[in-house]
């Protein structure tokens, strides 16, 4: 059942934080306006690096055999990343030959839900109801249910076990006659599942001390119809194939369980871009100072991972252009939207005047953006910026102020002066 939690803020509080608002609005709007700035020269600048890396980089043919004239050079090079490390994780006793052993953990718990709605009052107040539900679902981790709303669910959220995600990378892996960086290493993403093999005495340690903190927590004695036994004949310790379970039932989770799975990175065909240093790889460092070096699964041409690249860059340039576009609105808002809380005295007069402040600070929000990343272009990129700005006055000449009349009356004059002569 939902709970409801009915708020009401008075007029002079609205006011009050209207006025906090307009300074926060005023940090909004310069930090958006910086960030869009920064923006324009970042993706300028990873641009240019891109385009020195692409122009710079060369075939590394064979990485099998070490080549002395490739020192300094950025490569692209496709081989097997491979390596020897055994790793082990400590907590529970799995380990692999492999490049990653990685754990992960999840909590089946007690999730809160809200939606609120508001409504402005005559006189100025604004009543905000929220309702809160709860469901059961798997979270990444502990969920804190003292401090949910509704008293009914407070407490309510325990675990079995407190386990954390751990991931634990081999320090040598092989890549043909050279060795892969730690940067690269952490790129490679050729996931398996580690088939577990626990020993009894860790499970049966396991399933003692997850059974003393599910009677604990639940108060009561395990009934035998309440579990699934394993063929080991843990009540509470599950395994299959890479997951240890742990709870009654897998089947049907209890708030609480815990279910913890392992997968491994295996060696894989990669094609790296890199700079070789020795025998191993660094990033390589553009003149503007940037750096640069990726690793694929798979092999992959120069082209395919520059243009990637590329794209890539393209992507999150206009991301954040649209990020630092919403933030100068939502800062130009929070200046002005003082005026509308002035006017909630009478709630239907202020809609209509918050529904025009919020119209103009969206087109001056929108306009002083595209301001901003006409500007920041023609610093960064002088003559491609310039003709941006002249082609768009033109327009607007052409559109808003005539232009067009202007440009068919020379065309006539010119027209007829040659049947004059």
């Amino acid at each position: 059942m939902a709970y409801t939690k009915t708020t009401t803020t008075s007029y002079g509080t609205r006011v009050k934080n209207s006025c906090m608002g307009i300074g926060v609005g005023f940090v909004l709007f310069i930090g958006a306006t910086v960030l869009l700035w920064w923006n324009e020269g970042n993706s300028v600048r990873t641009a240019d690096m891109l385009e020195e890396a692409q122009e710079a980089c060369v075939e590394m043919e064979k990485p099998e055999k070490k080549d002395a004239s490739l020192e300094g050079e950025l490569v692209c090079a496709t081989a097997m990343a491979t390596t020897t490390d055994s790793l082990v994780d400590k907590e529970f006793g799995v380990g692999a030959t492999a490049i990653a052993v990685q754990r992960k953990v999840e909590y089946y718990q007690w999730i809160e839900h809200s939606e609120t709605k508001t409504e402005d009052k005559f006189g100025g107040s604004q009543e905000e109801v929220t309702t809160y539900t709860y469901k059961k679902e798997w979270s990444d981790d502990p969920v804190d249910s003292e401090s949910f709303e509704d008293p009914a669910y407070q407490g309510k959220n325990m675990v079995l076990t407190n386990v954390e995600d751990e991931d634990q990378w081999a320090e040598n892996v092989s890549f043909g006659a050279y060795k892969l960086n730690e940067d690269l290493i952490k790129r490679m993403s050729s996931t398996e599942e580690i088939e577990l093999a626990l020993s009894d005495e860790l499970l049966s340690q396991f399933d003692k001390n997850t059974k003393e903190a599910y009677e604990r927590f639940y108060e009561k004695k395990t009934e035998a119809s309440d579990s699934v036994q394993t063929d080991s004949g843990y009540q509470y310790i599950h395994v299959k194939g890479n997951e240890i379970y742990y709870g009654l039932n897998p089947a049907v989770p209890q708030v609480g369980d815990v279910r913890v799975t392992f997968v491994k990175v295996v060696p894989a065909k990669v094609t790296i871009i890199s700079e070789v240093d020795g025998d191993s790889f660094k990033a390589f460092k553009a003149k503007n100072g940037k750096r640069f070096q990726t690793l694929v699964m798979g092999k992959k041409s120069m082209d395919e991972i520059f243009d990637a690249e590329n794209s890539n860059n393209t992507l999150i340039t206009w991301l954040i252009r649209i990020v630092g576009t919403l933030l100068v609105i939502g800062g130009l808002k929070g200046i002005f939207g003082i005026i509308e809380t002035l006017l909630k005295v009478v709630p239907f007069l202020s809609n209509i005047v918050g529904w025009g402040i919020g119209l103009v600070c969206t087109v001056v929000g929108l306009v002083w953006s595209l301001v901003v990343i006409a500007i920041a272009w023609v610093f960064y990129r002088p003559i491609l910026g310039i003709t941006l700005l002249v082609i768009a006055g033109l327009l607007i000449w052409i559109f808003a102020f005539g232009g067009k009349n202007k440009i068919k009356q020379l065309a006539n004059k010119q027209k007829e002066e040659p049947a004059q002569a």
